[in-house]
């Protein structure tokens, strides 16, 4: 196996320019790497949306870890869940119409998941939840949103950091959690890490493009 040398840093295992935008954000000093596998199906099978969330930020975070040994690897996965049912990304336009309507009018969860491994192999897996309340959305405004093509990548079929901040009505907890990275979950894991540096406090403007 290549394994790449690169020493007493963080990399952050994520291909999501949200991410790596919130934690740049945070003026942490790390190196970007896509995970180079695919997310396997069956590894979820019998878990909750917590347990997806987690099981998958860990499945990024040791599959980066395995080629950047000698690095501190953090990965996140966010799901969407009404209920016990997950909402991942959708696999097309289709799939994201029946996504926004079985939100709409809903006050659902938004989870992920975040994976530490260290460079002995030590791991943390935690995970944070902000509670999303969405109005009542009309077929029109489902389709404009479709068009807009925003769903594209997204859990959920939505990004809160574009234009469908306009259909939320209430957020309980962390706004960048909705964006794909809780950056006060990610401060406390990275505090004893003197490579974090300092984390800076959230804004509501985190992720805005």
């Amino acid at each position: 196996m290549n394994r790449q040398r690169t020493g007493n840093i963080l990399v952050l295992a994520s291909s999501s320019q949200q991410r790596r935008q919130l934690l740049a954000q945070a003026s942490v000093p790390f190196q970007a790497v896509d995970p180079p596998l695919a997310e396997p199906d069956e590894v979820l099978d019998g878990l909750d949306p917590v347990g997806q969330a987690e099981a998958l930020a860990y499945f990024k975070a040791r599959a980066v870890s395995e080629t950047h040994p000698e690095a501190t690897v953090m990965a996140a996965d966010t799901v969407v869940a009404v209920g016990q049912e997950i909402l991942g990304k959708p696999s097309d336009a289709h799939d994201a119409r029946r996504m926004l309507t079985q939100l709409s009018g809903t006050r659902h969860r938004v989870i992920t998941g975040v994976a530490l491994i260290e460079p002995r192999g030590k791991r943390t897996i935690d995970s944070d939840v902000t509670y999303v309340t969405m109005r009542e959305m009309t077929e029109r405004e489902i389709q404009a949103y479709i068009d807009s093509g925003e769903w594209i990548g997204k859990a959920g079929a939505y990004a809160i950091q574009l234009s469908a901040d306009r259909y939320v009505e209430k957020i309980e907890g962390s706004f960048t959690n909705v964006v794909g990275l809780p950056m006060e979950l990610v401060a406390r894991l990275l505090a004893r890490l003197p490579l974090a540096g300092k984390l800076s406090g959230e804004s509501r403007d985190a992720g805005q493009n």
